[in-house]
């Protein structure tokens, strides 16, 4: 009985093809994410860096991008944030990555002046790294990890390490 049971084990472990996770070449993955420097925005009016989005997995990298639009219901109080990544995958296994690469975000909003509106613009170059944990084989929730290069209106700079933020994202093959 052991020697059948050993020898149907070892055939259906030869017969297994490689576990592919979702973010497999080809998927697209759609869910919601946010840039390292959403954290900083609330102070500066409520805007959020992030929202909705959209990946594509072709193997060895990924790519996405968020757009948000937000409008409290007044005259001139519409927020919106647009953003893009690009992460190449230097370690992949079964149901998890770690990749390198970096963000790119545009947000633009509303500062309530008193009398007159004022419109406020923030770009954000965002260097770093993430990991992809697919908790099935086709939903992954990810962590990223780095820095936030931010300028506003042309009136300053901002570098900043930045701790972690994520997202989740569920992948059609």
């Amino acid at each position: 009985m052991k020697k059948t049971l050993l020898a149907a084990a070892l055939v259906v472990a030869a017969s297994a093809g490689s576990a592919f996770a979702g973010g497999s070449p080809g998927s697209i993955g759609v869910g919601a994410e946010y840039l390292l420097s959403g954290g900083l925005l609330p102070s500066q009016g409520g805007a959020i860096a992030g929202g909705p989005s959209l990946n594509y997995d072709a193997g060895q990298f990924h790519v996405g991008g968020f757009l948000a639009i937000a409008d409290g219901g007044g005259s001139n109080d519409t927020d919106i944030g647009i953003g893009g990544r690009f992460f190449y995958h230097v370690a992949s296994s079964a149901m998890a990555d770690f990749s390198v690469g970096g963000s790119l975000g545009y947000l633009s909003f509303d500062t309530h002046v008193p009398m007159g509106g004022s419109r406020t613009n923030f770009v954000f170059i965002e260097p770093g790294a993430q990991i992809r944990a697919f908790i099935v084989p086709n939903v992954a929730l990810s962590a990223t990890i780095g820095l936030t290069i931010g300028a506003g209106d042309a009136q300053g700079l901002a570098l900043t390490g930045q701790t972690v933020t994520g997202g989740i994202h569920y992948y059609f093959f």
